[in-house]
């Protein structure tokens, strides 16, 4: 039997997390210094933050970057990946434009956006979108190249319309590539927007970052840090799990006969 059989117990995810949040708190009390503030410290200021609003309304200003950019690099980057992955010739003629955009660093894209375009709400958001564009396409370029061919012939020997052909043979063979560039997009893109705030936007958690940078406010920096994890991590429970889990079932059968 493997090592890695059947599922690990429950108490095995309530070990290391709490040990850090242990050994934060001793070395906070041990040091004493305000550039390493207790986590009692930094609940004090989330708790602060939230009462006085201005916590919800950065988290929401952010939030709102975040679905706006993500939605659009999902929509553009599936789109190129699908139509690269399935001709020879489109992914020849685009992919070096494909690698050099993938180099291109997100502060220099940031920067002309801003430059080219003033700092507005568009310009920060493109700036997001162009740097994650070229990550989901790799991704659901990788899946479009590795589509059954025989199931797209049982699909035009049933005369599947393209709508059909997409909902029934494509997507169900691009999920997995899908769910990777949506949990690496989500983790990339919200860091992302955290710069794009720092350096051009008046609200949002990059924004409150910068303001408590000014000022050496870990635990300001702390606090709202870890509010927009937790939002994060609400988003993978609660919508990106049960998704890939519902949309992984069309396996399930083929696996119990393997």
């Amino acid at each position: 039997m493997s090592a890695f059989s059947g599922r690990p117990p429950a108490w095995s995810y309530w070990v290391v997390l709490p040990s850090f949040v242990l050994l934060w708190a001793v070395l906070a009390w041990w040091i004493k210094s305000p550039l390493l503030p207790t986590p009692l410290n930094v609940l004090e200021t989330l708790v602060q933050e939230s009462g006085s609003g201005a916590l919800w309304h950065h988290l929401g200003a952010t939030l709102g970057r975040v679905v706006v950019a993500f939605a659009l690099a999902m929509l553009l980057g599936t789109g190129i990946g699908i139509v690269m992955g399935r001709s020879q010739t489109t992914n020849a003629l685009f992919d070096p434009l494909l690698v050099l955009f993938l180099n291109l660093p997100a502060l220099v894209t940031i920067i002309l956006m801003y430059v080219w375009f003033g700092l507005v709400e568009t310009a920060a958001v493109m700036a997001v979108v162009i740097n994650k564009v070229p990550n989901v396409a790799v991704t659901v370029r990788e899946g479009a190249r590795s589509l059954d061919h025989r199931l797209e012939e049982m699909a035009i020997v049933y005369e599947f319309t393209r709508w059909q052909r997409f909902r029934e043979v494509w997507v169900p063979q691009l999920f997995p590539y899908l769910m990777a560039a949506t949990r690496g997009g989500l983790a990339l893109i919200w860091k992302i927007v955290l710069v794009v705030e720092l350096l051009g936007r008046s609200s949002g958690v990059g924004f409150q970052l910068h303001m408590a940078f000014q000022v050496f406010d870990v635990a300001a920096i702390l606090a709202y840090s870890l509010a927009f994890i937790a939002v994060v991590q609400i988003i993978e429970l609660t919508i990106l799990q049960p998704l890939e889990r519902r949309s992984s079932r069309w396996r399930q059968p083929e696996a119990a006969h393997a």
